[in-house]
């Protein structure tokens, strides 16, 4: 099968055996990709390297094409999405206590085992996602990680007062279209001069859109900061009003620097995300069965892999970049 492979920071494309299956896994023919930040960061070496010639990607959607010995879940053909949780142990004091996405074993797709930037790849099947019908393969694909990451954030978050979304990236527009939906007043922040980043959430539902290191209209009640720059935390803090929360919803940030603590003070809760849970996901993707959330995918063939990383890396997408294995149109 054709396969981007990450060796020594960089990506090349090769040819790989079809993946072994264990018991519980299913083969997945790959028909649309996501790309994720963090898959940079693992690119980069910000996260430290779990294997040596890893195939990334992280938000795989595709059809089941053969079986572990026990694997019955999705019969040959289903149609399923994989996330970044591809295993836990179960039995570790976090499984037990129900947060296995804090599990000490826990296996990520892309990063511990081969993912989807390839023809094909081999998941385990109690991990995997029934998808809505709503959504074709393309748009479906960054609701798998952009889309679920970011309603854990959400759910995190206090639920009075304006929403600020710090990142206007995959994450934030699929999650500024459920906070309206379901209510919700959302201010967009963006990297400062990036007026196309701005009409593009505004035209997704944001109330304000403007550069993070602006105020926003009113005081926030609460805060999700999507972007990997620690001087947000701060700046969000400022930004919002007492009793906020400020979640950080990404793998990797830089540092945060120093600040006075009265931007914390006022009962402000900082709070990071880390990974999700089944129940995220069963939660979300009833959500997006009930709620209309347009995603925008920007389709790239599987060999243009390392420019939409690089897309992403530089803020020129508006949505969410998408690999197309099997040479599909968005």
């Amino acid at each position: 099968m054709a396969a981007m492979v990450m060796v020594d920071g960089r990506l090349e494309r090769t040819r790989l055996a079809l993946p072994a299956l264990g018991e519980h896994d299913v083969l997945i023919k790959v028909s649309a990709c996501g790309v994720c930040r963090t898959d940079l960061h693992i690119l980069d070496g910000e996260l430290a390297p779990r294997r040596a010639a890893l195939v990334p990607g992280h938000e795989i959607v595709g059809r089941v094409v053969a079986h572990g010995t026990a694997a019955r879940r999705f019969g040959a053909g289903a149609r399923v999405g994989v996330p970044w949780l591809g295993g836990t142990c179960g039995v570790c004091r976090f499984c037990r206590a129900g947060r296995e996405n804090l599990c000490e074993r826990a296996r990520f797709t892309g990063y511990d085992r081969d993912g989807g930037y390839a023809e094909f790849a081999a998941a385990d099947e109690r991990y995997c996602f029934a998808l809505p019908d709503a959504y074709d393969d393309s748009h479906a694909a960054p609701l798998l990680c952009a889309g679920l990451i970011g309603y854990r954030a959400y759910a995190m978050t206090a639920p009075d007062g304006p929403l600020g979304l710090y990142g206007f990236g995959a994450a934030a527009h699929i999650i500024v279209q459920l906070a309206c939906q379901q209510g919700r007043t959302v201010f967009a922040f963006t990297r400062p001069g990036d007026s196309r980043s701005q009409q593009f959430a505004r035209t997704l539902g944001a109330a304000w859109a403007g550069a993070a290191d602006q105020a926003p209209p009113q005081k926030l009640g609460a805060a999700i900061i999507f972007a990997a720059d620690g001087a947000l935390v701060p700046a969000a803090l400022a930004a919002s009003d007492q009793g906020a929360s400020i979640i950080c919803a990404g793998i990797h940030m830089s540092d945060i620097p120093a600040m006075p603590y009265r931007l914390l003070w006022g009962e402000r809760r900082l709070q990071s995300v880390a990974n999700l849970t089944r129940r995220d996901g069963e939660d979300f993707f009833r959500l997006a069965a009930q709620y209309h959330l347009r995603t925008v995918p920007q389709p790239y063939r599987l060999d243009a892999a390392a420019t939409a990383l690089d897309d992403v890396r530089h803020g020129r997408i508006d949505g969410a970049a998408v690999l197309l294995p099997g040479g599909d149109r968005a």
